[in-house]
């Protein structure tokens, strides 16, 4: 009898919208557990972190821990933010990682059995469901237990499985520092 080969997972880890998920949950991540985690269950392929950066500043509270991913297994992908003024004329930042998830993902697919996208952003729909048309599971995780839910409806129903990140937290968070 020939043995199952291990299911291999690449993570896909939207910083801010995770970052944002937590937040609400009054939690923060210990993503050496993480890692564990799904190491655990089968091969991680990638293990990805996507987010903006701020560039020039002397300290920037994100640093310490992109530095960290970065030397613990993660592969983080970064772009600097985009500073712009808005019809009121007030200063704004954006930094969208939209493409950057997309296209890793896209290519990565046919090298997985398995995605996870941490996002709850409703613009993944069609991506989820491009990467479904590769043969690929996609699990989405967010949460839906926080006002509002920080997971699009059209994005938990597309995805083949959901899980709330609040039924994660347990193996994978610990109480919000400050709290």
């Amino acid at each position: 009898m020939t043995p199952i080969p291990a299911e291999r997972t690449a993570l896909f880890i939207d910083g801010a919208n995770l970052y944002s998920a937590a937040r609400a949950l009054n939690a923060d991540l210990d993503f050496r557990k993480l890692l564990d985690l799904y190491r655990g269950a089968g091969v991680l392929v990638r293990a990805y972190y996507y987010t903006a950066v701020v560039e020039g500043e002397e300290f920037s509270p994100l640093k310490p821990l992109v530095d960290w991913l970065d030397y613990n297994g993660f592969s983080v992908v970064t772009k600097p933010v985009k500073r712009f003024t808005d019809a009121e004329g007030r200063s704004r930042t954006k930094g969208n990682m939209d493409i950057e998830i997309a296209v890793d993902m896209l290519e990565l697919a046919p090298r997985l059995d398995h995605a996870v996208l941490f996002s709850g952003d409703g613009d993944f729909r069609r991506l989820v469901q491009a990467v479904q048309a590769k043969g690929v599971r996609v699990t989405v995780v967010s949460t839906l237990k926080t006002q509002p839910p920080q997971i699009a409806d059209e994005l938990r129903r597309q995805a083949d499985a959901f899980v709330e990140l609040a039924d994660l937290l347990p193996e994978v968070g610990r109480p919000r520092a400050g709290s």
